[in-house]
């Protein structure tokens, strides 16, 4: 076996062993000899949380509730757990309950535009909700407008890439170049998974494009290939400790959001496994 090898293996066994923390209380996980979540996440410049499309199946209050049980306070919410066509005191209640949980609301999406009124209301919806940010995936012709309203409202809108299936936005890149030249407002929102299954190792497009990286889905992926399927992280391709030693290097303030599309109807197993997993890579890498 190589020294490559045994490093990718101890770093799963350090992942396993991290599942428990995220279910356990902070004071059990401590009491077992865990490492401490908040010493390990504070030697890391990011977040992680949940994108809420993980838990589509689920009312918006058991979204909030198994956020919560996996030790998260972030959240972006597909518009499962809040329509886009929601009534003005629906998205207060719901952005009430969201803090009365703890949870930062921190974005909404990915939301489709295909037209200048859908980039209108989608704007309009964030700021209503109080969102920092769109994940968001307009047509190319709709990027100078989603640009304008990008700097009229001052909330930024992250490009979500979705692989080989779907040729509009398939990698980091292929959004990259379209907004280059526009309002800086508009970045990405890399999506791991869909990003290794272009062929594209997830690292090097942080590298690459880091200037305009505003977010993560983060999740695992079985091959690398148009083929590859979510798999709970630590079981799949992606070399995720590679991917957080470079965000780390890179200073990455953003967040790591789990896109867990595997099990919609009990995603909680899986999306702890991957959770504790990436704990674990974190705490190794410390």
């Amino acid at each position: 076996m190589t020294m490559g090898s045994n490093r990718r293996q101890f770093l799963k066994v350090a992942g396993a062993s991290a599942v428990a923390c995220a279910t356990a209380s902070p004071s059990s996980a401590l009491a077992g000899g865990s490492p401490d979540p908040a010493a390990a996440a504070a030697a890391v410049p990011f977040t992680l949380g949940m994108a809420s499309y993980t838990l589509r199946a689920f009312p918006v209050d058991q979204a909030i509730e198994m956020t919560k049980r996996l030790g998260l306070t972030r959240i972006c919410f597909k518009d499962f757990h809040l329509k886009l066509d929601a009534a003005p005191e629906v998205i207060a209640e719901t952005v009430a309950k969201v803090k009365a949980a703890g949870l930062d609301l921190y974005a909404g999406g990915v939301i489709y535009m295909k037209s200048e009124a859908e980039v209108d209301r989608a704007f309009a919806y964030a700021k209503a909700a109080g969102f920092k940010m769109i994940i968001g995936v307009p047509t190319y012709e709709l990027l100078p407008y989603t640009s304008k309203k990008a700097q009229e409202y001052d909330i930024p809108v992250a490009i979500h890439n979705h692989g080989p299936d779907n040729p509009l936005f398939p990698t980091p890149q292929s959004a990259y170049e379209r907004i280059a030249s526009l309002d800086r407002r508009l970045g990405l929102c890399m999506d791991v998974g869909h990003t290794q299954r272009s062929g594209v190792d997830p690292s090097e497009s942080a590298e690459k494009y880091f200037d305009r990286l505003l977010d993560i889905h983060i999740k695992d992926t079985s091959a690398a290939t148009a083929q590859g399927k979510t798999v709970e992280i630590g079981r799949g391709v992606i070399d995720i400790p590679k991917l957080i030693r470079t965000l780390t290097r890179l200073g990455y303030k953003g967040t790591l959001a789990l896109e867990y599309e595997k099990d919609d109807k009990d995603p909680l197993p899986g999306s702890a496994e991957s959770i504790g997993y990436l704990r674990g890579v974190i705490a190794a890498l410390a």
